[in-house]
């Protein structure tokens, strides 16, 4: 005898005898399904799909509506609709109970689609972040998977309550549109004389979709398959006993006490179809001043670079970005002291604590007065002097005057102070508006604030935060804090006939013919 098997009635209790299409209570029956030998397996495969589709899990556990709970039970037909897979973040190793401590969370990327780039660019956003962003690559592996990727950050110092981390995912193929995928999640920052319990009670337990407490001498018991998408809190308190028993044939069940772990959404945003927003692309260019005024300097020159070389200048096949001469009282030198400059002297990058400078030349540098050793990076921090070289003084020295979250501002302080300033900013990076954290010195606070997105530059006006993108044809004096007299040039160095064919032009060639005004 078997149970009734009609799946418009689940809750029927009648009998069916073998070979009967109805069971007592007029129910019709599925006809057996192929190859199956006896009733008794028919209804077991039967039973089995069903309840497969009946406790299988969403990737977000969702409340179903009164109105939805006719629907609740699945017929046949639906049983072969696809499931559609939403792209996720998944986000562990965050242990809010460290306050004031160093922080590591890992991130892995699940349900991408198989057409993506084989390298997506992540782009991290928070208050939390040092210097407000973090840029890092997801990389996929042979077997197709994708490497996780792990992004540090410290609470010291910060006010307790919660912070916004805001991640990007770009892909980019060649020929193809980008495509972009975003998400947004909450990080809690517990006061620092917080107890256990309060953390617990306030963040730790959101994070959890199934919860068990056993107060009073009474019992909790946990039993069943566990899941990936399975957080389960057990709580024993007053001689309580807590057992918890998880099966799983197949795999490894993973116990987390001191972490939790959630998964995020990825949306993918509507990309714009029509190619680069910026009507210029450049990550070399510079801003040239006809009738420099006392103080200012006849060449603002921008790179946007995720290493920018400082090295000798040199008109065929420079080493470096961005060139330097040596200055006298009469002007450039273009053959004695230059030449103690090496052709890639120092380097300047965005590194995990702000922007660093290393020492990568034949001839040193001094930071400060003091050599800082060679391959050894060394935080900018605002006001630093920069030396170049070692063993001489004065050839050509540098000093910070500006710190922003996106970029670093550098002025020359010997006797080519007229002549340039250096303005090296993180490629693609949005500084965002109005503008935190940056640390300027008056030379720098009179340059206008740039940045670098899209491919191009961009001017931010700082009182109305108007964005405008930077080409030869902009009226460049019209724009804030830009002296009258000034245009913008496509190239770095528009004075002067540098041919570059080697592959450091890759890094600094523009997408427009650059400007016929060498001289």
């Amino acid at each position: 005898m078997n149970k009734c098997r009609n799946t418009d009635h689940p809750h029927c209790t009648f009998w069916v005898a073998p070979g009967q299409l109805v069971c007592e209570g007029g129910h019709a029956q599925p006809a057996p399904a192929a190859g199956a030998d006896t009733p008794g397996q028919t209804m077991g495969q039967s039973y089995g799909l069903l309840s497969a589709v009946r406790n299988q899990r969403a990737p977000q556990a969702s409340v179903v509506a009164p109105a939805q709970v006719q629907e609740a039970e699945p017929s046949y037909e639906r049983l072969a609709a696809p499931i559609r897979v939403r792209p996720q973040l998944r986000i562990s190793g965050f242990d809010p109970r460290a306050a004031g401590g160093r922080q590591t969370l890992k991130m892995e990327l699940r349900g991408m689609p198989g057409d993506c780039a084989p390298r997506l660019a992540l782009q991290l956003t928070s208050e939390l972040i040092p210097n407000g962003a973090s840029r890092q690559q997801f990389v996929r592996s042979v077997d197709g998977d994708w490497c996780p990727v792990f992004v540090e950050f410290s609470s010291r110092d910060r006010e307790h309550g919660q912070y916004q981390i805001t991640t990007q995912i770009l892909s980019q193929l060649p020929g193809q549109p980008a495509r972009k995928w975003e998400c947004t999640f909450i990080i809690l920052v517990p006061r620092l004389d917080a107890s256990l319990t309060e953390i617990h009670r306030i963040f730790l337990s959101t994070h959890k979709n199934v919860r068990v407490m056993a107060d009073d001498a009474s019992i909790a018991r946990v039993s069943g398959q566990g899941g990936d998408s399975m957080d389960i809190d057990v709580t024993a308190r007053n001689a309580g006993i807590a057992h918890v028993d998880l099966s799983a044939p197949a795999g490894k069940v993973d116990l987390g006490f001191t972490t939790i772990a959630w998964d995020e959404d990825l949306i993918e945003i509507d990309m714009p179809r029509t190619g680069p927003a910026h009507p210029h692309p450049s990550r070399a260019a510079s801003f040239v001043n006809a009738a420099p005024e006392a103080g200012t300097q006849r060449h603002v020159r921008l790179f946007a670079l995720d290493e920018c070389v400082f090295g000798r200048f040199e008109l065929v096949d420079p080493e470096a970005h961005a060139l330097l001469h040596h200055y006298t009282p009469d002007g450039i030198d273009t053959a004695g002291l230059t030449r103690r400059l090496s052709g890639r002297h120092a380097v300047i990058r965005r590194g995990s604590h702000g922007f660093e400078i290393e020492d990568v030349s034949r001839y040193g540098l001094l930071l400060d007065g003091v050599w800082p050793g060679k391959h050894k990076p060394v935080p900018l921090r605002l006001g630093m002097r920069i030396e170049l070289s070692a063993s001489i003084k004065g050839i050509a020295v540098l000093e910070v005057t500006g710190l922003l979250p996106h970029g670093v501002i550098l002025h020359r302080i010997d006797d080519g102070a007229r002549a340039e300033c250096f303005i090296v900013l993180a490629p693609d990076t949005h500084p965002g508006y109005p503008l935190r954290r940056a640390q300027t010195a008056p030379a720098a606070a009179a340059l206008p604030l740039l940045f670098h997105l899209d491919g191009g530059f961009w001017h931010l006006d700082a009182v109305t935060g108007k964005e405008t993108a930077l080409a030869p044809t902009v009226q460049a004096d019209k724009l804030s804090r830009v002296m009258p007299h000034t245009r913008f040039a496509s190239d770095a160095y528009p004075e002067s006939w540098i041919i570059r064919t080697g592959a450091l032009a890759h890094d600094t060639e523009t997408a427009a013919p650059a400007e016929a005004d060498h001289v």
